[in-house]
């Protein structure tokens, strides 16, 4: 059976992901599947940098505001639904183009891997989330550093439902989350690909990352987050684990200032353009474009990934 096509446009946050994967659908006749866990939701538009109905161009666009704030998210259910948006772009006689960075989800979709959930024993998740509320996520992570360093490395301390899930799977198979995930890795794709990480030069992107957040706060990422504690968002919701919301909501909770709470703000999603650019380097089959080699003219870049990827495009 033939491979259906796919493209990704990737990269670290702030890199420009969104305005090109518009012109590139439009240019190709394709359309979108938001690859991010904060996309998803209604009501947060500023802080997760979501994509406006302006900038979308007509260009119809899937996984975004398709859950309330309040509810749960995982990647498991992320590659259900790209699954399905994926076929119904095919029905359409469309080309699927996954954007976003968030590099776990891509994976998840571009090598089926498979979330079947080890023999369901629940009593170890609720004793490690017993811990975590006990003794914090801090220790849970060194706790996970012992058993799977590979992990550990790759998940953030404040990430305490990855860290539960990491332990949780060590203790029900006797083997490491790093190993499995390094096997599902190898796994060949069902889709004719092109994974394009899009770059630049690390000052710059930090610098544009300082700009964003400068943005946000201007747009009124505080107010938007107000309104989410008024819905009854709290800091241990996965939605509010996101970047932009969990620095604001202790600002609104009284435990940091405003200035504190931007200055964190900053300092972390530059730690996560970091972890982003560490996951993309590990995955095989990348492209790299750096913006610096196309003068940061977006029109050179499109037509070389036009170009690039026309072998992998049914013919007209």
């Amino acid at each position: 059976m033939e491979k259906k096509p796919l493209i990704i446009i990737t990269g670290p946050t702030a890199a420009g992901k969104t305005s090109l994967s518009v012109r590139l659908a439009k240019a190709l006749g394709g359309e979108i599947i938001s690859a991010d866990s904060m996309q998803v939701y209604r009501h947060m538009d500023i802080g997760s940098a979501k994509v406006t109905k302006e900038e979308m161009e007509g260009v119809p666009h899937y996984l975004i505001d398709v859950l309330e704030p309040t509810e749960p998210f995982n990647v498991a259910m992320f590659q259900q639904m790209a699954k399905e948006a994926v076929q119904t772009i095919y029905s359409h006689g469309r080309i699927p183009i996954l954007a976003g960075g968030t590099g776990f989800y891509i994976q998840a979709l571009l090598y089926d891997i498979n979330f079947q959930e080890t023999g369901e024993d629940p009593s170890i998740r609720l004793s490690l989330e017993a811990l975590a509320e006990e003794k914090g996520g801090e220790y849970l992570h060194q706790l996970l550093a012992q058993a799977d360093p590979q992990a550990a490395e790759e998940i953030h301390p404040n990430n305490v439902k990855r860290v539960i899930r990491a332990l949780e799977y060590f203790q029900q198979t006797g083997q490491r989350i790093s190993e499995h995930n390094q096997q599902e890795r190898q796994k060949k794709s069902p889709y004719a690909f092109r994974y394009y990480v899009i770059n630049m030069e690390r000052s710059r992107l930090y610098q544009r990352i300082d700009q964003r957040v400068d943005l946000m706060m201007q747009q009124g990422l505080v107010q938007e987050v107000e309104k989410l504690r008024e819905m009854g968002c709290r800091r241990g919701m996965v939605s509010m684990q996101g970047l932009g919301y969990k620095e604001i909501l202790d600002y609104l909770n009284g435990e940091i200032s405003l200035e504190e709470a931007v200055y964190q703000l900053k300092r972390d999603t530059r730690h996560f353009a970091k972890r982003q650019l560490t996951w993309f380097k590990r995955e095989r089959q990348v492209r790299w474009l750096n913006w610096e080699d196309f003068s940061f003219q977006q029109e050179k870049m499109l037509d070389y990934i036009l170009k690039d990827s026309a072998e992998i495009l049914p013919e007209n």
